[in-house]
This record gives C-alpha cells, structure tokens and sequence, in this order.
C-alpha cells in the first residue's frame, strides 16, 4: 500500500469483542530527504487514547511480516506501528541486498536513530495514541535498532529485543531507562558468547531493569515462520520459541505499559 492511495481494511479480530474492528493505513512521513513508509495498525472499536509499540523490522525492510506484528499488536489492544528505517520501497528477498542496506545503517548510527525518531514522532501524532506509553519491539536488524533506542534514552517506557544483535553498546554506558527485555536462542551463531557476555555487563554498568530470555533449541531468526525459505545457515523458524517469546512480551507489556 501507498500514501497516494491509503487503503483501509477492516476485518475482524478474536471472538472477545466481535465488534471490535482493526483497521490500518500507511503514512509517509520523512527523515532530512528519505522519505519512509510506515504501517500504522489500531483496533477503532473505542475512541480512548492506549498505549503505543513501533516495530522495528527485520534486515529485508519493512515488509509483510513487519506489518503482521503490528496487527497483533492492535489485535492486544495497542496501536502497533511498523517503522522504516531503509526509506520508502527498499524490500528485498535478497540476503546481499539486505546486507548493504543493514550494513549502511549499522555505519551511520546517528542516521538510524533519527529515522527511528522519525518514526516514534509520527506515531506519537496519531490522535488514538497515548504519548506517555509508547514501547517499542525489533527483529533482528530491528532487535539491535530498539537496543539502540534504549541506550540512547528515547522516551519510552520499555523495549524488546527478539533475537537482535546485542553488540554496539559503550564499555561505560551511560544510565539506560527504559526497561530492556532481550529475546535470544540458545543456538544463535550470529552472537558469540562473548558478545552475549558483553551485553549483560553492559546491562549491568547502566544500571538498566533488563531480563534476557534465552530460548532452548533456537536458532538466529526464531520468529519468522519464513525463516527457512531463505536457506541461511543458522536461520530457522521454532515455533515454541516464538510462541514463549511473544508471550514474555506480552507479560512484560502488562507491567511497563498498565
């Protein structure tokens, strides 16, 4: 979906409340000169102002599956907002494509985390959005994006991490705030033990409220059910971790964002 032509879809969420109607529109917004497209998911049902969750996608952009969580975010009752980081049409399928693109924010941190802010002061103008609740889940490329938001104290109460690179923070952070829960799987090749040692010193140093979840039998990319298609070694779907991940989530939500 475009701006130019914002379509809104309606269907039907759960059997709690069957007048409860999720709908979603993309918004372009911009960052300097890169225009971006985020997907913006509510359930309309009720007028009341509720907590917010951006999501920040995966290395291939922002794409269905990005979306699709931030649908079942508004399916629980937020407004989910599926942010891009990439710029507007940069989807790809193609792991060297992915790469350049990740890679170019991974060198120009500055550059990532305006766009993210981008993204957070679009969300925070939607009128059904409480500003004082906002939170914000990545996978991935995204996973290590929220990390970032968190080191760097954006105004949000909390962040999730599924299994996002862990590197990148300062051996002498600065106090972190927003409350951390990092998702990881047991066999994750793409971090090192080292790396994961790292990241719970780090956590320790900045005197962040931190939880990391680790996950038997997973693998790098838990979540997605597409995982395997891509044929990446260390890339797998599990479906339990996935399910037990989302689930932390949610509990965790339930504290930070009441």
């Amino acid at each position: 979906m475009r701006l130019a032509a914002i379509a809104i879809t309606v269907t039907f969420i759960g059997t709690s409340n069957l007048l409860a109607a999720l709908k979603t529109k993309t918004i372009e917004y911009k960052q300097g000169d890169t225009v971006l497209e985020g997907y913006l998911a509510w359930d309309d049902s009720s007028t009341a102002k509720r907590p917010a969750v951006i999501v920040v996608h995966e290395w291939w952009g922002n794409n269905d599956y990005s979306h699709k969580r931030a649908e079942m975010l508004a399916g629980l009752g937020y407004v989910g907002f599926a942010v891009d980081v990439f710029g507007k049409g940069k989807q790809t399928t193609d792991p060297k494509q992915a790469t350049e693109w990740a890679t170019a924010i991974r060198n120009d941190i500055p550059t990532g985390l305006a766009r993210l802010q981008a993204g957070l002061d679009t969300l925070k103008a939607q009128p059904m959005v409480d500003t004082d609740r906002i939170a914000a889940i990545g996978y991935c490329f995204g996973g290590s994006c929220v990390l970032h938001m968190a080191r760097n104290n954006f105004p949000l109460r909390g962040v999730v991490s599924f299994h996002g690179s862990l590197a990148g923070g300062s051996p002498n952070p600065q106090p972190i705030k927003p409350k951390i829960l990092a998702c990881h799987g047991a066999n994750d090749t793409f971090e090192s033990p080292e790396e994961v040692n790292a990241f719970m010193e780090e956590m320790k140093k900045a005197n962040a409220d931190w939880q990391f979840n680790i996950y038997s039998g997973a693998v790098h990319a838990f979540t997605n059910p597409d995982a395997d298609k891509f044929g990446i070694p260390g890339v797998a779907y599990n479906k339990e971790a996935d399910q037990r991940s989302w689930q932390a989530m949610r509990d965790f939500f339930a504290e930070i964002l009441k």
